[in-house]
């Protein structure tokens, strides 16, 4: 049985006052907070004064008042010397006389939240033992009795600090696991080394920010614990904070490809502290904002040359083919009438290749097995090869099925093939393959066996406009790939090995939903949408259940443990969206996915693309089916 707050008190007060000593709290306001039958007894304290909340002020007065403290004189400037020193409180123990002739011992203590604690103890029958000690023990000098009583005054006084200094421990303790519980919550890495590099704190999150690291790197210097190559792009900021300037840092983790933001603060004692935080998704989402933003920049800029360039180029063909059928037009101007022409409807095609880069395109993302596209791929890119040059696939075995717009990466991956061919010429050996990387990304590399890239190709090849295929290359294809790859929230970088040209491509890494059959809870405000949707969902094989909010999604998924997946609008009636509801989900709930008619680079959908697949309306059965690895998509 579990005793209520009223019976726990009374027997708090119960047991106190069974203890053979006085005692009294008083809280930080000097009101007291509990004292017990022997502290009334022992100052004939009224009952007013030992009910809680009774001022200290009002109990000192009284006591002076009954001769407690002998002839004081000035009673309210002795009452306010009391005050002054119960608010300015410090350990003490100390024995004194009363009025009445017994002594007692008075021993106080500070508490942590504020106020004090005071023991009196009648000490009495130990002075008249000494008096008869020194009474009988004649023979012992003075000098030993006197040394022997200030011992056992010492031995009062240090049992008085060991108590108190028991009570600070504990309070330090339960502090330091307040502090260590705190640091192991937060989603960062946070630790301390010294002026040597060591490591002398450290929470345990270090392995979960940057994958692969030992858990237990305290004792352990940062450079073996990081490795040279991410303990090479802090080094120079760690230095610094070693001087004393405290400074932020951004850099990739080589090994697992993961974004990580690092703050060094110096200490006063020579040491660093680091709070280190993984941004992976966060960078991903402002290079895909960023690169919306300029693409509608871009836009706007060249949208009006390219109108009235298009109209010059529509006069210019034709001019160009009214001379053409001219009578006796001589020979000679029969070339330059069709150069003119070839190179107006090159201007064409050119800016048919702007327009690409500066409209506005919209990511279609759906689940694709990997091993399935790359083949597609091969066999797309096998018909464009010379004879001399091969293609080889390498496929990770774990790559699996993943959630990315298969044709934005088609055509970036068929690009780069092409542009590989190109630089190798008639013969050689282009090499795709894929990999995945620490759940993070999912890596393509494009190795050819050509010259590999200029230095000039090296620092340009992503501009607009730079090629080294003279008058036959646009200097469009790198830039577009570029372009689209950003547009996704990922990286593409160019480099050379010892065999030619290597091209890295990464996207962010986004598990695919397989849901074959089972049940679905849809999330959706609109009637009529949500009918459409409970058809498509009912064709493709599933059971529907349905809500309008995320309330009531939540707790048809507290009393349903079969749903299988939840798709949900991300815009939903009320305050709650749907990513609120991804977040209760949590790792361990159905798979998800959300849909919104948002534009790409509204804030609410690069949120949602952090916690599951978005899907763009409007979408057809097909797109849905696509999403969902859906079997039955015979009638699309």
């Amino acid at each position: 049985m579990q005793l209520s707050d009223e019976d726990t008190k009374h027997m708090t007060v119960a047991g106190l006052n069974l203890i053979g000593q006085a005692l009294s709290i008083y809280d930080s306001k000097l009101r007291l907070v509990v004292s017990n039958a022997p502290f009334q007894q022992m100052f004939a304290l009224p009952d007013r004064l030992v009910t809680p909340g009774a001022s200290f002020a009002d109990t000192i007065r009284h006591l002076a008042e009954s001769g407690e403290y002998g002839d004081v004189g000035d009673i309210g400037a002795f009452v306010t010397e009391k005050i002054e020193q119960a608010r300015a409180f410090r350990p003490h123990y100390m024995e004194r006389t009363r009025a009445n002739g017994r002594t007692i011992s008075v021993e106080g203590s500070p508490l942590p939240s504020g106020g004090w604690v005071t023991v009196y103890t009648d000490i009495s029958a130990y002075k008249a033992q000494e008096a008869l000690l020194r009474t009988r023990a004649g023979v012992l000098s003075d000098q030993l009795l006197t040394h022997a009583e200030q011992l056992a005054q010492t031995n009062r006084e240090l049992a008085a600090m060991v108590a108190m200094l028991e009570e600070t421990r504990r309070q330090l303790t339960a502090s330091e696991a307040r502090a260590r519980l705190t640091t192991e919550m937060m989603p960062a890495h946070i630790a301390h080394v010294d002026a040597a590099g060591t490591y002398t704190y450290s929470n345990q999150r270090l392995s979960k920010i940057i994958p692969g690291t030992p858990p237990d790197i305290l004792g352990l210097h940062i450079r073996d614990v990081l490795g040279p190559q991410t303990y090479g792009r802090i080094e120079p900021i760690l230095e610094a904070a070693y001087g004393g300037d405290a400074s932020v840092k951004e850099f990739t983790d080589p090994d697992v490809g993961r974004r990580i933001r690092t703050a060094f603060t110096p200490d006063n004692a020579g040491g660093v502290y680091i709070l280190s935080m993984d941004v992976t998704e966060e960078t991903q989402t402002r290079m895909a904002l960023q690169q919306t933003r300029r693409r509608a920049l871009a836009g706007q800029m060249i949208s009006g040359v390219a109108h009235d360039f298009s109209n010059l180029l529509t006069i210019i063909l034709g001019l160009q083919s009214r001379l053409a059928g001219l009578p006796d037009m001589p020979a000679e101007a029969t070339g330059l009438i069709d150069g003119t022409l070839a190179a107006a409807h090159r201007g064409g095609a050119l800016l048919s290749s702007i327009s690409q880069i500066t409209d506005r395109r919209t990511l279609r993302p759906a689940t694709i097995d990997v091993c399935t596209l790359m083949q597609d791929l091969a066999t797309l890119a096998a018909p464009t090869l010379p004879p001399g040059i091969s293609l080889a696939l390498d496929v990770a075995p774990d790559i699996g099925s993943v959630f990315l717009d298969p044709g934005m990466a088609q055509d970036s991956l068929l690009n780069l093939i092409l542009n590989a061919r190109d630089a190798i010429g008639t013969s050689g050996r282009i090499t795709l393959a894929v990999r995945r990387v620490h759940d993070t990304w999912i890596e393509w590399q494009v190795h050819d066996t050509g010259p590999g890239f200029s230095p000039s190709a090296l620092e340009h090849g992503l501009d607009p406009f730079f090629t080294t295929k003279g008058a036959e290359g646009t200097g469009l294809g790198l830039p577009m790939v570029y372009d689209m790859t950003k547009l996704a929230g990922g990286d593409l970088r160019l480099a050379n090995t010892a065999e030619g040209a290597c091209v890295t491509l990464r996207l962010p890494y986004r598990a695919a939903v397989a849901v074959s059959g089972g049940l679905v809870l849809l999330v959706e405000d609109r009637d009529d949408l949500r009918a459409l949707v409970r058809d498509m969902l009912m064709e493709l094989g599933h059971s529907v259940i349905e809500a309008a909010s995320a309330d009531e999604a939540a707790a048809l998924l507290a009393s349903l443990p079969d749903i299988a997946l939840v798709l949900s609008d991300i815009q939903l009636e009320g305050s709650t969206t749907g990513i609120d509801l991804a977040a209760r989900l949590g790792p361990q709930g159905p798979a998800l996915v959300l849909m919104t008619s948002l534009p790409p680079d509204h804030p609410l959908f690069l949120r949602a693309q952090r916690h599951a697949p978005v899907l763009r309306k409007p979408f057809t059965r097909g797109d849905l089916g696509a999403l969902l690895h859906a079997r039955d998509l015979a009638a699309q």
